[in-house]
């Protein structure tokens, strides 16, 4: 039997619903495979059961008895996990873990970076600018409105503003700039949103069923994606070549981007084709994210998923 780490916790925004995500990986490991304890990442400390970890080895003591893990299970949303920050510690003592490496993550937590990648492999992405101030901004060569203002680093919808006239800048930069010293303006793209999940069992890449996300907001927000302000609806309302392409489009952006483990690729569709508008590494576990919704449409159970993702760790 192995003994896994399920990482969660953190300090940035998207803590709470890793504390989610880790319960949900607990609750349905496979206990005849696997021994799970919850990891919390806080202040820069790791601990278990209220234990601080040894940082040599990545492991504490309970009962006179030394726990150390075999695999992490990184359940962890944001930085430091999703930008990549931690993952070369991991690299270091090395025990394996399911997710992107140091680099492939930094690349795609950085929106506007990995955008450019996007583009560079030919996948369609929305227009985009980076800057640092709001006095940087000139949107008369290259972006319309109405647009977006967000953290270029950033997720789950945090400081994310949409922006219908010039006069809303200065207040969607500051809110952006709560979060990330570095923000990106995007053209807002109208269209069909949708998600497909990915992951990768042996040598295959299979792409999850996609999902329709419909806002009653005026995005996917944070309210929209954790409080219950929109219907996701699995199987997505599409015609078959687009579903399908959609489906391509993401075994393909997981080969071409080298990701590894489980990922979720959003798009809007607009004319028919699709924009991808983000690439989440770590995406959330809870009973009802994204995931595991296309899973239960998928016949796959959470247990076997996670059983998948922990066999099938680089």
């Amino acid at each position: 039997m192995e003994t896994i780490a399920i990482l969660t916790g953190g300090d940035s925004a998207e803590k709470s619903i890793s504390l989610k995500s880790a319960e949900n990986v607990l609750k349905h490991l496979d206990k005849n495979k696997y021994s799970g304890y919850i990891v919390n990442l806080n202040d820069n400390k790791y601990s278990c059961e209220g234990i601080k970890l040894e940082l040599s080895d990545f492991s504490f003591k309970i009962n006179n008895r030394k726990i150390k893990f075999d695999k992490i299970f990184i359940a962890l949303h944001g930085p430091p996990a999703e930008n990549g920050l931690i993952q070369n510690y991991f690299d270091k003592i090395n025990i394996p873990y399911t997710s992107c490496n140091a680099n492939i993550s930094a690349i795609t937590f950085n929106k506007f970076k990995c955008n450019k990648k996007l583009n560079e492999y030919g996948f369609k992405t929305a227009k985009s600018l980076l800057i640092i101030s709001e006095n940087e901004i000139d949107l008369k060569n290259n972006i319309n409105l109405p647009c977006f203002v967000k953290p270029n680093q950033c997720g789950s919808s945090y400081g994310i503003t949409k922006v219908k006239n010039i006069d809303e800048f200065k207040n969607a930069i500051n809110l952006a700039k709560r979060y990330d010293s570095e923000i990106m303006i995007e053209e807002s793209i109208n269209g069909i949103e949708v998600s497909c999940g990915v992951f990768k069992d042996k040598k295959q890449i299979i792409s999850l069923p996609v999902t329709e996300i419909i806002s009653h907001n005026d995005f996917f927000d944070y309210e929209a994606k954790y409080l219950g302000e929109s219907d996701e609806i699995t199987p997505a309302r599409l015609p078959d070549k687009i579903y399908l392409e959609v489906q391509n489009i993401t075994r393909n952006i997981y080969s071409k981007m080298k990701l590894s483990g489980f990922c979720r690729v959003d798009y809007i569709i607009q004319n028919s084709i699709p924009h991808v508008i983000e690439i989440n590494t770590i995406p959330g576990l809870s009973e009802n994210s994204i995931i595991p919704q296309q899973l239960r449409y998928a016949n796959i159970s959470l247990k076997d998923f996670f059983s998948l993702c922990l066999i099938n760790i680089n």
